[in-house]
This record gives structure tokens, sequence and C-alpha cells, in this order.
């Protein structure tokens, strides 16, 4: 035995590589029968599997222009990481993008912009934008609720997101006056660290889920009175990574801590279904809603992606026959998001948000809905410009994403349904998790927000308005093609906003639903 481990040690280190190579080409010419390539290539076909592995990174490093990535090119990515780090994002030398392009957006500025008086809240608190409506009022709802922030973050859960992930996502919110909406996971321990909370569920019912897998009214009333963060709720009707597909979470994923949260069992599959088993008709999801509001005091909203429209239209029939409805409806555009799908889902099924948007507003607005309504949107439109353009059209409040996540450390690896998330955001493995710094994090996050508002905000002055919501759809002009080169928003989607009962800034600061408020007081 002494004379082989002899033998061994003198085989040079050259020759163990040697010797690993050639068993790697036994594998891959008698054994491996998946690969075609590591067959007819022993050894050098792996390394075509490798670069193919990290394809995405040399494309967006080396290869991609400033300008051609997707979903988010590097410039936004960029702007985005400036922000949160309270870095430089100005660009020298005028812009690099096309902007004779399709879609372009401009926003008009007034010839002499909105000047901001001495005694005004802006002035001692530079980033405070509030919803310039209150969810709940119309409805009379016992909890109403203003956001404190005009910008928020949207339904991403536990589960899907790392438990560092968000822990920083709340924290961060809870410094800058916004909202946090749980996503469809749960309420977890990581969702309660201070800030406000839209407590969303979608066809699985986690976190108020009964043994049979319906939905349970007396665990919702209990997790509302246990937890004063909650300011809404929130049912998912669709998304728009995946409208109308339900979701499988494998049991291989659930934790013991994941699964008290979601109420399932531990180490079996959950499947959720692609409809709801509490409501199957449009009357039944109007009493459905009032009922949640009824027993729990709280405003109550919807979440879809669109398609077809007759629904919504019968929705909107009977919320002006019956005087009741949603107190807010967020609209997700088909671009995707945080939710992994099929490709046949994420790049068919659903439309872009600007297009669905346009279509619900509308009909709303032609039964005169829209001021008990507040529309939130969803869709990459996490960048001032672009904000500019949903206020416009008629949106209240924005969700953001991937946006947030990006604030947090996110590369856009897009690999967040392998659980191998490289910056420990979409993942549960506890080793990538621990490259996240909680505090640092939350801090990011509340910057991005903080300085989304200080450019929107000056936006908006520019624009000569004190507050979003003031915009008209003919103050954003997009170009629509080579015909009809540009036109308003108004000429290209066939509706004129109707106008937010807008007052002044230092009203929305005196009102006593005003969410985020913790934030004032440290002064943003």
């Amino acid at each position: 035995m002494e004379a082989f481990l002899d033998f061994l040690g003198d085989i040079p280190w050259w020759a163990w590589v040697l010797i690993f190579l050639l068993l790697v080409a036994i594998r891959d010419i008698f054994f491996q029968k998946a690969h075609t390539i590591s067959h007819n290539y022993p050894v050098v076909g792996h390394l075509r599997y490798w670069l193919e592995s990290i394809g995405p990174e040399m494309r967006q490093y080396f290869v991609a222009n400033n300008r051609e990535e997707l979903p988010f090119n590097r410039i936004e990515r960029s702007w985005i990481y400036a922000s949160a780090k309270k870095e430089n994002n100005y660009e020298g030398f005028g812009t690099d993008r096309d902007i004779y392009k399709h879609q372009h957006i401009f926003i008009k500025n007034a010839m002499i912009g909105f000047q901001v008086p001495e005694n005004h809240p802006n002035k001692e608190h530079p980033y405070f934008m509030p919803c310039a409506k209150v969810m709940g009022a119309y409805n009379k709802r016992k909890k109403p609720y203003r956001p404190g922030s005009i910008i928020n973050v949207s339904a991403m859960s536990f589960g899907s997101l790392s438990a560092a992930a968000i822990e920083s996502l709340n924290r961060g919110v809870e410094k800058c006056g916004a909202y946090h909406n749980t996503g469809e996971g749960g309420l977890s321990p990581y969702h309660k660290q201070g800030g406000d909370v839209i407590f969303h569920f979608g066809t699985g019912y986690f976190g108020v889920r009964s043994r049979d897998g319906g939905f349970s009214m007396d665990k919702l009333k209990v997790l509302v009175d246990e937890n004063p963060c909650i300011k809404a709720i929130e049912i998912k009707l669709s998304q728009g990574a995946k409208p109308g597909k339900g979701g499988v979470l494998p049991g291989s994923k659930i934790t013991p801590e994941l699964a008290e949260i979601r109420g399932v069992e531990v180490g079996k599959d959950v499947i959720s279904p692609p409809t709801h088993k509490a409501f199957s008709t449009i009357p039944e999801l109007l009493d459905f809603i009032e009922s949640i509001a009824d027993k729990t005091g709280l405003p109550v909203g919807i979440k879809g992606a669109i398609g077809k429209v007759d629904q919504w239209i019968e929705l909107a029939d009977l919320m002006k026959k019956t005087g009741k409805g949603p107190d807010f409806i967020t609209i997700d555009g088909g671009e995707g998001g945080t939710g992994a799908a099929p490709p046949s889902f994420a790049d068919h099924v659903s439309l872009p948000w600007t297009y669905g948007f346009s279509k619900v507003y509308s009909l709303f607005m032609e039964r005169g809905l829209t001021e008990r309504i507040v529309f939130i949107g969803s869709g990459k439109l996490g960048f001032p410009g672009k904000a500019a353009m949903a206020f416009a059209m008629g949106a209240d409040c924005i969700n953001v994403a991937r946006e947030a996540m990006m604030s947090i450390g996110c590369i856009q690896a897009q690999v967040c349904h392998t659980n191998r998330c490289p910056s420990g955001v979409a993942t549960q493995k506890k080793w990538l998790q621990n490259g996240i710094n909680v505090p640092l994090k939350s801090d990011r996050l509340a910057q991005y927000f903080k300085t989304f508002r200080k450019e929107f905000l000056e936006i908006t002055h520019a624009a000569g308005y004190e507050h979003p919501c003031q915009f008209k759809m003919d103050d954003v002009q997009v170009n629509v093609d080579d015909d009809y080169l540009s036109s308003d928003l108004k000429s290209v989607y066939g509706y004129q906003k109707e106008q937010v009962a807008f007052k002044s800034m230092q009203h929305l600061f005196d009102c006593e639903h005003l969410g985020g408020k913790p934030a004032l007081e440290k002064t943003l």
C-alpha cells in the first residue's frame, strides 16, 4: 500500500491533468448519450456549453451597445445604479438615443415653469411626492390610505426573492415613505421591518389559505388585525409575466419557514391554479371585494394584465350601477416581470402597459368612475420620463419590480427562475444571500426612490405643474411612424384623461390618511 501511494505521489501534476481529461473523454464517448457535441468532440465540446452559459454576460458587458439590450439597456441600468448610490447620473455631450425612433417620448415644457414658493412642503421635504388620491375614500372604508409616495415596490414574494432582498426592500420603503407590495407568497417576517405594506394574494391564497387550498376570510382578518403595517389588500387576477397561467412551487424549495408563511406542507409541490376558487364571475368578484373591505376595514384593489376588455366593461357597468367596487386597480404590462414564464406567454399573451392601460382607463372614464379609483401602473415605468407619460395617461401611482431589484444589486443575469441568482436577490441559497448587506441595500432602494421623485418633480415643474397628477395627455408627445410622425397621447390613444381634483401639495401633506409618515418625521 505504501509503495502504491509513493507511486501516486511521483506522478507529476500535468499527468494528473491528462488522466482527468482522458476520463472525461471516455465518459463523453462511451457513457453519456444526452449531448451530441460532447460525444463527437470529447473534452473540447464542453467549452461550447460553458461559453453558451456565460453568453448573456459576455453580450451585456462587451458586445451590446448602450441602448440595444432588453429588458433594460445599459443606460437604464446605469441610471438606476448611480441614482441608488447617490452618484453622478448625468450624461454628457447630448443624448445617444435615437429621438426619432418609434414610441420615443417627448415631454412638453412650459415657457415659464412652476416656481416653488418659500412656504411650500417641497422646500423642507424636497422628495415629498404622495399620491393625489386616497384609496378607499369614495367607498368610505374604515381605514382609507393615501400612499406617501407615487413610486412604490411592486408585488414580489418571499420565495421568489430572498429573505435578505425582501428585508432590504421593506426597510428601504420605510426610509423613503413608500409602500411595499408583498407579492402572492404571503406576509413574511421580512416584510415587517417598518414599511407600509399592501398585502397581495393570488389564486394560491398563500398566507390566507384554507386546508382545501381555498380562501380563508378568518385568516385574513387575523392577519390584518395582528399586522397594522398592512394598509390595503390587492387581489391578483393575472400578472404581466404569465397572465392566465398558474404556477408550481416545487416541494424541494418549500422549507419549514416558507411552509408556515404560505400555509402549505413542507416538501410537497404546491400548484396555483390559473383561476380563483373564491369567485368565478364579475358579480361574485364585486361581492368578494366588498366582503373583504367590510371584514378588514381596508381599501381593496385588483391587479390584472389586460387582454380582452369585455369583463372589464362588465365590472365598470356594475360599479356604475351599484356604487361599489375596487378602491384601486393595478394595471400590469405584458412586458413581463420578475415572475418566470414560458416564452410563449412572456412574448405574446396580454398587451403592453400603454395599450392595456389606455383601454381600461378610458372605459372607466367614459362611465365617470375614475375619481373613485386609484390607478396604479406597473410595467417598466421606473424612470421619470416614462412616469410622466403614465401620469398623463391617467396613472396615480407607479409600482416597480425589476428596477427596485436593480437598486439593491440585481445585475440582470436573467436566471431568476434557476435559484442561481449571482447577486443573491432572487435565490434561496444562503451563501449567495450573504452578499446582500441589508442596511446598505435598503439605503440604496430609498435613495433610488428619492432620486426618482426629485427628477420627476423637476420635470413636473418644468411642464408648469405642482404635482404629476396635473399632467394632461397633450403635454406628452410620442413618435408614431414614418407617415404620421409624432402626435400627443390624446390623439394616439383616443381619449382625454380626467383631471384629478388636486388642491395643493400642502393639502396632501396635511392629510390624516397619508402613508409613510415616519420618513417625513425623519425629514426625507
